[in-house]
This record gives structure tokens, C-alpha cells and sequence, in this order.
């Protein structure tokens, strides 16, 4: 059986300035300095990891194609907000940051609320509160 000590996403991009950039605006905690190659941040009270990558070095660590995000997804991050307000507040850092809403904060379902938004290369996050969480 597999014993898995931490897990952690690693990601493509293709402008490594405007990845930090973007992330650090939103408030990201930097998890290590960049590099020509990688910068990664570290996200939530479990501080995992996200690791975002050079499309020109990652595709060959993949052994295989990366995914053309203007055609379909890879994978959806769930971020758990505290509230509906700041939901909203996060709605409009986003957006200031240069992230895209794919979908306004609603309500989707009783004590459901949230979005997705993805950011400047097209990865997706769904922020979600719900009620009593």
C-alpha cells in the first residue's frame, strides 16, 4: 500500500513574471524564491503546494503533450472562502490581478456560493463558502 507523505500540483505557464505576479497579488504565500524555471507558492492552513513551471521545461518532464487550456481543462483547484463577503472581496482581487471570472459569485444551491476564475495562462479555481463550513 501506498504510504503518501505530501502531495503538490505542478503546473504549466508561459510568462513565469506574470504567474508570481498574479498569485502574489491574491495572496499566495511564495513557497521559495523564482527561477528561470519554476516559481511555486503554498496555499491554505495545510500549505499546499503549487508548483508552476516553464512550459518549455515541464512538457518534457511529462513525457507527453500539455494540455491546451483554450479548449478544454486540466483541473479545477477548490479554494474554501470564510465567508460570502469575502468571497466577493476575492472576486474583485482576482480581477484586479489580471484573473479571469468565468463565472460571477452566485448562489448555486441552497447555503452554496462561489465561482471560478482562471488565471492569466487558464488554469481554473472554484471558490466556494458554504453555509456552517
Amino acid at each position: 500500500m501506498m504510504k503518501v507523505k505530501k502531495i503538490w500540483a505542478n503546473l504549466a505557464v508561459g510568462n513565469l513574471g506574470q504567474t508570481t505576479k498574479f498569485y502574489t497579488e491574491i495572496g499566495f504565500k511564495p513557497n521559495g524564491s523564482p527561477t528561470a524555471n519554476i516559481t511555486s507558492f503554498s496555499v491554505g492552513d495545510d500549505k499546499f503546494v503549487i508548483n508552476f513551471f516553464s512550459r518549455e521545461k515541464l512538457e518534457p518532464e511529462m513525457k507527453g503533450k500539455l494540455a491546451d487550456l483554450t479548449h478544454g481543462n486540466e483541473i479545477i483547484f477548490t479554494l474554501s472562502a470564510g465567508s460570502r463577503k469575502e468571497a466577493d472581496q476575492w472576486a474583485k482581487e482576482i480581477q484586479q490581478a489580471g484573473g479571469n471570472l468565468v463565472s460571477k459569485p452566485e448562489e448555486f444551491g441552497e447555503g452554496y456560493y462561489g465561482f471560478v476564475f482562471s488565471d492569466p495562462d487558464g488554469h481554473k479555481f472554484n471558490v466556494f463558502y458554504m453555509e456552517g463550513m
